[in-house]
């Protein structure tokens, strides 16, 4: 546990569900975990008791990714978490493979609607049928990250493989939504969990709070280990969605200071207050050091070991790509750093 994690409070220690069950948190509140074929190999799911129109059942929040393996899983916690009841709807906070691979197929399986944020839904249906890559991979991606400095040829290959590397864990995504908007409330069994919109990391992040329980479904804008990935990827290769992804970490702040918050990946923690702060103190420190770092001219690829000290995978690296290029967006739009593109056609980024 790193020093920062210390100063969270994890009311269930270090217990996990096991593959294919569940453990309670709250009064109709159960926690999954599921499989990831990365270095973060897992992904929190949430059921919660339901009843719609007299019929009582259970609500999924978010899915996992499109693998037998999952569905087999997801099988076991059919047999065996739901009480024998029926699910009656299925929440996505957001487009990432992780969270909406399978909503499709859970959705079809239950004859049930999907509720997500328009701009999401739009993104994974577009996605989920892109061949030309997307975020992650293929021609568009090997242009953009090679306009940062990323020019070996070998990564630049491996880039250009993953052309299918969202539509291969998203394969489909439902025909229709039911939209969920910032400040949505959603009555789930009885209870009100009113949605709280979050940009920087997916287009329309939507993350779920019930006062009743006092519980928050952060998503992926808060997880008590690691830092949310913030991006620039070659579908908005002039974004910058650092101060949105910041910004947005405010509208938890009236959030009472116990609150239960649920991440996508990690374990349940308390000290959501503190959480953001970190994130706040980290991100100020990661902003200086490439600010330092560019009184010389700085590609991307000559930030990367500025901002990650460990040896990264291909997977790993292209995130840490989209995430310098980030840091280097919100220091240029700024107003301090200044952007040139070299003859050698790679942009490099300079300290005012």
């Amino acid at each position: 546990m790193n020093p920062q994690e210390q100063l969270l409070q994890y009311p269930h220690g270090d217990v996990l569900p096991e593959p294919g069950s569940s453990i309670e948190l709250a009064p109709g509140v159960r926690w999954l975990r599921m499989p990831l074929p990365f270095a973060l190999d897992h992904i929190n799911l949430w059921l919660l008791r339901d009843c719609i129109d007299g019929r009582e059942g259970w609500t999924i929040v978010d899915c996992g990714i499109s693998r037998d393996e999952v569905k087999t899983l997801w099988e076991q916690v059919f047999s065996t978490q739901l009480e024998g009841l029926p699910v009656l709807r299925v929440i996505v906070t957001h487009m990432h493979p992780d969270h909406v691979g399978l909503a499709n197929w859970l959705c079809e399986r239950w004859n049930v609607p999907l509720y997500m944020s328009m701009t999401d839904f739009m993104t994974a249906k577009l996605w989920s049928v892109r061949t030309e890559g997307g975020a992650s991979g293929g021609e568009s991606a090997v242009k953009h990250f090679t306009r940062h400095g990323l020019v070996d040829p070998e990564s630049q290959e491996k880039i250009r493989a993953r052309a299918s590397y969202y539509s291969g864990m998203v394969p489909s995504v439902p025909n229709s939504f039911i939209r969920i908007l910032d400040g949505s409330r959603l009555e789930i069994g009885g209870h009100v969990w009113q949605a709280i919109a979050g940009y920087g990391h997916a287009p329309e992040h939507m993350s779920l709070y019930c006062a009743d329980k006092n519980v928050l479904i952060s998503g992926d804008m808060v997880l008590p280990r690691i830092s949310t990935n913030v991006s620039v990827f070659d579908f908005e290769p002039m974004g910058n969605p650092l101060p949105l992804y910041l910004s947005s970490l405010d509208a938890y702040q009236p959030l009472p200071l116990d609150t239960l918050v649920l991440p996508s990946h990690g374990r349940p923690f308390k000290g959501l207050h503190e959480r953001i702060a970190q994130q706040h103190a980290h991100h100020a420190e990661r902003l200086q050091e490439v600010l330092d770092a560019c009184v010389t001219p700085q590609s991307t690829t000559d930030i990367l070991p500025v901002l990650f000290k460990r040896k990264l995978d291909l997977h790993q690296t292209t995130f840490a790509m989209g995430e310098a290029i980030a840091h280097l967006h919100a220091l240029y739009f700024d107003g301090k750093l200044s952007r040139q593109v070299g003859d050698d056609g790679i942009i490099r980024f300079t300290s005012v």
